[in-house]
C-alpha cells in the first residue's frame, strides 16, 4: 500500500493530561492542616488544633492565588480546593467545637456539631455552582473560612485564658459551652445565608500603593502580635457581622441586597435572590 504521509513528517502527538503540582501542594497542605486540627483535638491539644485550622486557612487563601500567578488553574484544582475546604472548615472545626466543650450538652452538642458541618457542605455546594452568577467582590453568606475562625478562635482564646482549669472571666464551663454553641450554630448557619460578605478579591497585590498603606500593614501586624488569639478572633468576629450590617444598610437604601449578578436556568436562582 502506498503511504501518502510525507517522509520525516509525524503525526501529532496528544497532550498527555497531568495534575499541576504547585497549586495542588498548597491544597494538600490546607488539607494537611485540617487533618492534624483534627488529631489535635482527638488528644485534647485544643490550643494546636485552632492552630492547625488557621494554618489551612492560610494556605487555602495561597492555593488559587498561585494558580492564577503560574496560569495552573484546573478543574481538578478546584474540586481539590473543595474537598480540602470541606476537612479543614467543615467537620474540622465541628469536631473540635464537639470535643472541647458541646459534647457535654448531649444530644444537642452534636446537633449543633452536625448543623455547623452540614451548612459547611452546603454552603460549598452553592458556591460551586453558583461561581459563574456571583458578584466576585461579594460572597453569598460566610465564606467557611471565616465560619471555622469564629468557632475555633473563641476555643483557641479560651484555652490561652487558661481554660479547662478555672474560670475565665468570672464564667462558669457550663456558660462558656452554652457559648460555644451559640458560636458553632451561627457560624454555620450564616454560611448558607444570603448575606453578602466582601471576598477582597478586587485587590490588586501588583498594583503599585502608597507608602503609608505599607505602614499600615506593618502596624496592622504589630498589633496582631499583641496577642494573637485575642485580636485575631476579635476581627473574625467583625467580619461575621459585616455582611449582617451590609444588608441591612442594602436595604434601607431601597439598593438590591442579592450579590447574584446574573440568572441563569441552571441551578435554578428564583430563591436565591433577596
Amino acid at each position: 500500500m502506498h503511504d501518502d504521509t510525507p517522509s520525516g513528517d509525524t503525526l501529532p502527538r496528544k497532550r498527555r493530561k497531568g495534575i499541576y503540582v504547585l497549586p495542588n501542594l498548597f491544597t494538600l497542605a490546607a488539607l494537611f492542616g485540617g487533618f492534624y486540627a483534627i488529631v489535635m483535638a482527638m488528644n485534647a491539644r485544643f490550643d494546636l488544633a485552632a492552630l492547625g485550622v488557621f494554618a489551612a486557612m492560610v494556605l487555602d487563601s495561597l492555593d488559587g492565588r498561585v494558580a492564577r500567578m503560574t496560569n495552573t488553574q484546573s478543574a481538578f484544582g478546584e474540586q481539590m480546593d473543595s474537598l480540602s475546604d470541606m476537612v479543614s472548615f467543615g467537620a474540622a472545626p465541628a469536631l473540635i467545637a464537639y470535643e472541647w466543650s458541646l459534647k457535654g450538652l448531649g444530644r444537642w452538642g452534636w446537633i449543633a456539631a452536625f448543623v455547623y458541618c452540614a451548612c459547611a457542605a452546603l454552603r460549598l455546594a452553592r458556591f460551586n455552582v453558583n461561581t459563574g452568577v456571583v458578584d466576585k467582590r461579594w460572597f453569598q453568606g460566610l465564606p467557611s473560612p471565616a465560619a471555622a475562625a469564629l468557632v475555633t478562635g473563641f476555643i483557641w482564646l479560651m484555652t490561652e485564658w487558661g481554660r479547662r482549669g478555672s474560670d475565665v472571666l468570672y464564667l462558669s464551663w457550663n456558660q462558656i459551652t452554652w457559648i460555644t454553641f451559640v458560636f458553632t450554630l451561627y457560624a454555620g448557619l450564616t454560611m448558607v445565608t444570603n448575606a453578602p460578605f466582601y471576598s477582597f478579591k478586587d485587590i490588586q497585590v501588583k498594583r503599585s500603593v502608597p507608602f503609608a498603606v505599607i505602614v499600615l500593614i506593618a502596624l496592622g501586624i504589630a498589633v496582631i502580635n499583641i496577642h494573637p488569639p485575642t485580636v485575631l478572633f476579635g476581627l473574625f468576629v467583625a467580619y461575621g457581622l459585616s455582611g449582617f450590617v451590609i444588608y441591612a444598610w442594602r436595604k434601607a437604601k431601597g439598593q438590591p441586597a442579592s450579590v447574584i449578578s446574573i440568572s441563569t436556568d441552571e441551578p435554578d436562582e428564583r430563591g436565591l435572590h433577596s
